[in-house]
């Protein structure tokens, strides 16, 4: 089975983006002070715990996940070509 790499990007993209932003605003409404989803800032730049960095935070992680997420297509295509040309 071979996987479309655009779909799996864009899924993962989403996912993480959404993630990252629903995270961000969990932590605002519940005044949560956040030492680890504050280290994002350290990886995501412009990303802080705020209204404003949830929507730095949607962005950098759509575009993390994405990349994340065609590397991942990308190398279970090549893994299961290569286990399917080995069987037989």
């Amino acid at each position: 089975m071979k996987l479309n790499v655009l779909a799996i990007a864009l899924a993962v993209g989403i996912t993480w983006g959404v993630a990252i932003f629903l995270l961000t605003f969990w932590f605002l409404i519940f005044d949560h002070q956040g030492s680890i989803l504050g280290k994002l800032s350290l990886v995501y730049l412009g990303y802080s715990i705020t209204w404003y960095g949830a929507f730095i935070g949607l962005a950098w992680g759509f575009a993390d996940g994405f990349i994340g997420g065609t590397f991942f297509a990308w190398l279970y295509n090549k893994f299961a070509k290569l286990c399917k040309s080995s069987e037989g």
